[in-house]
């Protein structure tokens, strides 16, 4: 072991590490390096969609509303002029003119629905009783009987029942067919009665109403589910 005191010790070396050149005193840090940040457009895309669909509909509204405006002096009302004249045509103060009403047919006009071709002939109003001396029925109310000629215009045999046909009085109240007080005439012929293509029968209906009603119309059907059409009884 060496014990000479003025020798010192060997001094250990250390790889000297790369430090940046820290700048001179006065001398300007070079700039960092930025990122380029990307505009509010881009980072909200969504958001800029909407506002652009938003925008358009504004726009597209206003010119609508530009484009409706009427010039001074006119009205909305179609057909009419600045002076309140009527168009020809039509009623004064712009209204339409009225549609006649439908005609519905009346007694003795040959109406058809489905197979059959009806036409009513005749209609007794007020009788109180039906049958013969032996066999008749009173009415509740009334009797009206309703005469019509049916007809097979189809191409296959159809009945004819009383049932399936409806009377209507003047104050719209619907009465159904009485299908027991027509089997007390003989010759109603409307009660299940087959009849077939090309043949007519002579048929009477009875409705039982009340004694105060006035008939309106009936309304005859080939059958309980056809739709039916309406004659005039007045």
């Amino acid at each position: 072991m060496n014990s000479d005191p003025t020798q010192q010790p060997p001094v250990q070396q250390h790889p000297q590490q790369p430090y940046p050149n820290p700048p001179f005193p006065g001398q300007p840090q070079p700039p960092l390096a930025r990122v380029p940040r990307k505009s509010f457009f881009a980072r909200h895309k969504v958001l800029t969609v909407f506002l652009a669909i938003l925008a358009l509909v504004v726009v597209v509204s206003i010119a609508s509303g530009l484009g409706g405006d009427e010039p001074a002096g006119t009205t909305g009302t179609v057909g009419t002029t600045g002076t309140g004249d009527a168009a020809p045509g039509e009623e004064p103060d712009g209204q339409a003119p009225a549609v006649p009403e439908e005609t519905v047919p009346g007694i003795g006009t040959a109406v058809r629905d489905g197979k059959f071709e009806f036409t009513v002939t005749a209609v007794e109003p007020g009788v109180a009783s039906v049958g013969d001396e032996l066999l008749s029925v009173d009415a509740q109310g009334q009797f009206v009987l309703v005469h019509v000629t049916v007809t097979n215009v189809g191409d296959a045999a159809q009945m004819f029942d009383a049932s399936s046909q409806k009377l209507f009085d003047a104050q719209g109240r619907e009465h159904s067919a009485d299908s027991t007080a027509g089997i007390y005439l003989g010759d109603a012929n409307s009660f299940l009665n087959d009849i077939n293509p090309g043949n007519s029968i002579q048929g009477i209906v009875v409705f039982d109403v009340p004694a105060d009603a006035v008939p309106a119309s009936v309304e005859l059907h080939d059958s309980f589910m056809s739709g039916g059409i309406s004659v005039a009884l007045s």
